[in-house]
Parts: structure tokens; sequence; C-alpha cells
């Protein structure tokens, strides 16, 4: 199993990133907070792995904090949820956010994210609760610190990539904007998805 992919970053996307370690080049699935944090393509990155092994096809997910790593991994362990739905847990919500909403049992937090319903939130509040404590504490999830420019597209393909026709995409993307000053990915995304 791989476990830790270290090597030149080739190409990024808001949930794909490409590394090439030893002249292969590995596909990485990533969430919008690894995303935010990467440098820019051509510099040396570590990820951390997890590879999950289906009958057809085997994944690679990959991130930067073990903090994060080890939310995927417990998120995962939760019935009903598999990878996908994990990531763009990552993605609608910090790592650092997405345990304090667990801890307090948020479950309306919980449900603005895109394919997580009530029962479904309420089955991770129930299943990984007690669980979050050797996760650490949940600190508050910060802004990266260079605005991304243009985000626009990266936005509206972080939110096609949920789910969402273009054309909503692009509303969201519209309404995240006005309601705000912020330029960075993340910030936008983040309120595109409200």
């Amino acid at each position: 199993m791989i476990a830790l992919l270290r090597g030149t970053l080739v190409e990024k996307h808001p949930n794909q990133a490409i590394v090439d370690a030893g002249g292969v080049g590995y596909d990485v699935t990533i969430s919008v907070s690894t995303f935010t944090a990467l440098p820019d393509p051509g510099a040396r990155v570590e990820l951390r792995i997890h590879t999950h092994v289906r009958e057809d096809a085997i994944s690679l997910f990959g991130f930067l904090s073990a903090q994060e790593k080890q939310l995927f991994e417990k998120l995962i362990t939760v019935s009903g949820i598999g990878p996908k739905l994990a990531i763009t847990a990552l993605s609608g919500l910090a790592a650092g956010s997405l345990i304090a909403a667990i801890r307090s049992a948020a479950v309306d937090q919980l449900v603005r994210i895109p394919g997580v319903g009530k029962k479904t939130a309420e089955r991770i509040v129930l299943e990984l609760r007690d669980k979050m404590d050797a996760l650490g504490p949940a600190a508050p999830a910060g802004l990266p610190a260079a605005a991304l420019d243009p985000t626009d597209n990266d936005v509206i393909s972080a939110l096609v990539n949920l789910g969402l026709q273009r054309p909503a995409a692009e509303a969201a993307l519209k309404k995240a904007k006005a309601a705000t000053t912020a330029t960075d990915f993340e910030s936008l995304f983040r309120l595109a998805l409200k």
C-alpha cells in the first residue's frame, strides 16, 4: 500500500493532483483545503496517502496534514460514506471545523455539505463523536496566505466536480462574490457551497 508520496507536483486542480515520483505520475484525489495549500506546479511536494482498493480500481487520496488523513479514514468507517463523500466533506469544511462540528453534534452544519443529508449527518455524529479526541484539538480553519487569481474557473470546476450543474455553479459563485470582498479560492468556494 502507498502511504506517502514524495515528488514533483506536475499539475493541481481543486480535486486532483498529479505527482511525479521516480518518473511515475500518480493521480491523487485531494480536498479543496489540500489544493489551496499546495505549492505551484514544479515544486517538491509530500502527500500522506490513503490507498483505496476496489475490485475494479485502485484510488489514491492525498492529504498535506496527518490530521486531515486521519479524519478522512474515520469518515469512511461510517456506514454510507465512501471515499468520494469523505473528500467532499473535507472540501466543504476544513478538518478543524469538521472535527468541531462532529464534537458539538452540529448536524445543521454537516447537512450543508453536498451529499450529506440529515440521516447521514446524524450517523456521522453518532459513530464518530467519541473518536474525535484522538485527532487532537479542533483548530479553526485559516485562509490560504496567497490569493489565487483568477480563481473563478477553479471554483466553478470544484462545484461541478461536487455534482452541481455548470449554470448553478456559476450562479453560486456570483452570489458568493457579491457577499464578500475575499478573492481567494477557499473563501469563495466555501461561500458558494452555502
